[in-house]
């Protein structure tokens, strides 16, 4: 369960992107994702599937692993296809229990997939498979530090997160030896209606409920032993320092977004 879940997951590597400051990926990240949902004409999608190309080969990850990022939202696709394909207008291409399949609303359907796929695989790119958890709440808390005049938590905020990217993986592990050992007892998930799965489902919840408060505790226990209290008077192991590369790199990404802003006053493609 936990290796079909890219969530948390960090893959070790030296490459450009894995170098990069992660003030700037995050950034990028997030600008990223603005870009591929603002992508309405085919070459605007287009020319966003070749920059995650060029990103996932900069940042040397096997693209199996950048496709597993899909699969949390699969149904999710699945149910914006369905629904753009009934909704285009125009002539007819094949009718189905009443509704009408379009041309444009099959090509909608299509860019729909796309966009949604090209999201989660950059925010997948920057923010797990070539980041450290630890280094995402690094580069939040930099990122909200002015908050700290407004007496905003950054600091705990962005403890909380990180530990929560920490414990994805572990908490997966973990239910999938609860589901091994209760199969092993006879238990099973997959027979019968929904009432009797979701009756099945209680064997795994609560063990692994207890679990998570067990170690939630623990970790509380060790944090208080090294005598943590915040992040006030804190120094840090890693000092992130912005290099010509993370300058060079985001000014170019930036320059291919402002194309996809402003390209569609000058260009037009059919659909």
């Amino acid at each position: 369960m936990a290796r079909k879940i890219s969530l948390g997951r960090y893959v070790q590597g030296s490459s450009f992107i894995h170098k990069l400051d992660p003030r700037f990926k995050l950034v990028i990240s997030l600008f990223m994702m603005v870009v591929s949902l603002l992508s309405r004409d085919s070459w605007q999608i287009a020319l966003v599937t070749v920059v995650t190309a060029v990103f996932i080969r900069l940042a040397e990850v096997p693209l199996k692993d950048i496709l597993k990022s899909i699969r949390p939202i699969l149904f999710l696709l699945i149910f914006a296809f369905i629904l753009n394909i009934f909704s285009g207008e125009g002539e007819p291409l094949v009718s189905f229990l009443g509704l009408d399949i379009t041309l444009l609303g099959l090509m909608s359907g299509i860019k729909t997939l796309f966009r949604l796929s090209l999201l989660v695989m950059n925010t997948t790119l920057f923010l797990t498979l070539t980041t450290t958890p630890i280094l995402i709440a690094d580069a939040m808390e930099r990122l909200l530090s002015p908050l700290n005049r407004l007496k905003f938590p950054v600091h705990e905020m962005a403890m909380m997160m990180s530990i929560a990217l920490r414990f994805v993986p572990t908490l997966l592990d973990e239910a999938e030896k609860i589901m091994k050992a209760q199969s092993s007892r006879g238990a099973d998930y997959d027979a019968g209606g929904p009432i009797r799965k979701a009756r099945g489902l209680i064997s795994i919840l609560i063990p692994l409920f207890i679990s998570a408060f067990r170690r939630a505790d623990d970790l509380a226990t060790a944090m208080e032993a090294r005598c943590y209290h915040g992040g006030e008077g804190r120094t840090r192991f890693r000092v992130m320092k912005i290099r010509p590369d993370d300058i060079v790199f985001s000014i170019m990404v930036a320059l291919i977004g402002a194309l996809v802003f402003i390209g569609p006053t000058f260009i037009r493609v059919p659909f």
